[in-house]
């Protein structure tokens, strides 16, 4: 159907290169990608991390960094129009209405200073006449939408008073605001649940059927592939080393990348634990509470928001707990408030039996090196300003491991064949890398203190499944050679059965249920985890 050639393609991308320039020389990202897509269409774009795929929609938005090349054999045809050759006017006039791009990392997307409700507004009237009031239903409208809860009241929230999830969908929302011919969709349910993945996965099918909206899904989740698009490309190395219509890829593989990729799925149990193994963190009767405050000058209101409500829960020496939910079930804000990064409202925090949740900032930096944290979105957790060099070694000099700069030096280098990312990236900035490299330097800059408890939040949720497995792996070493102990927070629950010896589901603050990871997820008690379960089931089936 779309390979007529009578029909001509919505977008036609011709032998797309684009260059890098950095202080270790000239990155060639892409190389000479060639495809197209039809009006209707969806076609996903899967690669490893660093395959090209995000750069090569930046290109076609012509929204790459200030050190790309683009190559002069490139052309972008878009309903007949050169976008290579178009002036940036004509590219904002068709970015945000006939083009719309939704971006991995919601975070650094969404304007901190401004509230959600505002920024979608914004685009809407970019592009339309419609009044403030107008506009403020319309933005309502397309929250209920894609799901965010109490959306009136989120109107006038700010990003970070959203989680992970939230965020994306306040992202897909403000794509979606003025009904565009074609939608890029850069990992668009990387930071969702299973649950949402399905309803959002959904909501766009539909759209697309409803206005014959054309889809480019980047992704690296080859089960969100098989189940949505028409055709797929394979990306490795900046090229496109496979293309065909999606069931022909997965039914035969014919390049070995691609069969490698189908290949790769996390894998395994993890090991028994010691029944004596000691407990390092502990949690009794944890609470926090938000207060949510909406409406004009003369109708303010307040909503209190249980984020967590009442939670204990112990970590064993060696232990990986597993935490699961949807967006919003608070699992993030658990994390966070055990570890103090969070103040809580009640409860009481033990680490080695030694109290925790009663010492001040200053009392708890002796404690920093010991219990460290991964987050989920990797880009706003870097320092955009530091070299990876500065920034893995930065916890070493503020806590004065090693002995010298050489010595701290040798230290980073180590780490980063840990999380298997070459010595030649050390003097390259994280704007340099794709989102699954980062969450490398992330971890990379956790591990580097080698501390005995991490809070690890979606650290696979950016990587590609090859990449997972081999994180995963890393995780696993690691926690049997230095004895470490994890809390796992994740969607992924492919990955959570792999990695966790316990689990914990989390409804709207609640424990919903607990135990060990295999029994929960075989034989769910609750009606909650059976629509977890049966939502990831049926997104790689």
């Amino acid at each position: 159907m779309f390979d007529d050639p009578s029909q001509t393609p919505l977008l036609e991308v011709k032998n797309v290169r684009v260059d890098f320039r950095t202080i270790s020389g000239t990155i060639n990202a892409v190389r000479g990608s060639t495809f197209h897509v039809h009006a209707g269409e969806t076609l996903a774009i899967v690669g490893e991390s660093g395959s090209g795929k995000s750069v090569t929609a930046r290109a076609i938005m012509q929204m790459l960094a200030e050190n790309a090349t683009v190559g002069d054999e490139t052309e972008v045809w878009f309903r007949g129009q050169n976008l290579m050759q178009a002036s940036e006017a004509d590219m904002q006039r068709i970015r945000g209405d006939r083009i719309t791009m939704i971006f991995q990392e919601p975070l650094t997307s969404l304007n901190p200073i401004y509230r959600i409700g505002a920024q979608v507004a914004e685009i809407i009237q970019a592009h339309r006449k419609i009044s403030n009031i107008d506009v403020k239903a319309e933005v309502i409208r397309l929250f209920n939408e894609v799901k965010i809860p109490d959306a009136e009241a989120r109107f006038d929230q700010y990003p970070h008073q959203l989680s992970g999830g939230q965020r994306q969908r306040v992202m897909i929302a403000m794509a979606l605001a003025n009904e565009p011919d074609l939608l890029i969709a850069d990992e668009p349910t990387t930071a969702l649940d299973v649950t949402v993945q399905a309803e959002i996965l959904g909501l766009l099918k539909d759209l697309q059927t409803k206005h014959g909206m054309a889809v480019i899904l980047i992704t690296h989740d080859l089960g969100i592939v098989k189940k949505t698009s028409d055709r797929v490309c394979v990306m490795r190395y900046g090229e496109i080393v496979e293309t065909g219509p999606t069931a022909q890829i997965f039914s035969n593989p014919t390049h070995p990348y691609t069969r490698h990729l189908i290949d790769s799925e996390p894998a395994g149990l993890p090991d028994a634990l010691p029944e004596d193994a000691p407990i390092v963190m502990d949690g009794i009767d944890l609470r926090k509470v938000f207060t949510i405050k909406h409406g004009g000058m003369f109708a303010r209101k307040s909503i209190e928001l249980v984020a967590v409500n009442d939670i204990s829960l112990s970590i064993r020496k060696g232990e990986t707990l597993g935490i699961v939910g949807e967006s919003g079930s608070g699992k993030s804000t658990l994390g966070m408030s055990l570890i103090r990064l969070q103040e809580l409202t009640a409860g009481r925090i033990l680490y080695k039996g030694e109290r925790l949740d009663q010492l001040t900032k200053a009392e708890m930096r002796k404690y920093r090196t010991d219990i460290q944290v991964v987050f989920q979105d990797p880009f706003s957790s870097l320092n955009p300003r530091m070299i990876v060099r500065q920034i893995i070694a930065e916890g070493l000099l503020v806590n004065g491991i090693g002995a010298n700069a050489e010595e701290r030096n040798a230290l980073v280098k180590d780490v980063l064949k840990e999380v298997q990312l070459e010595a030649d990236v050390l003097d390259r900035f994280p704007h340099e890398f794709s989102g699954g490299q980062r969450q490398r330097i992330a971890i990379a800059r956790a591990i580097v203190l080698r501390p005995k408890f991490i809070l690890l939040d979606e650290p696979t949720s950016a990587l590609d499944l090859s990449i997972q497995a081999q994180i995963i792996d890393l995780l696993r070493d690691l926690r049997r050679k230095h004895d470490l102990s994890y809390m796992f927070i994740s969607h992924d629950l492919k990955v959570v059965k792999a990695l966790c010896h316990n689990i914990i589901v989390m409804e709207n603050g609640l424990v919903v249920e607990r135990g060990r990871t295999q029994d929960v997820l075989e034989d769910p008690q609750t009606e909650y985890t059976k629509r977890l379960v049966h939502a990831a089931m049926n997104i790689v089936a």
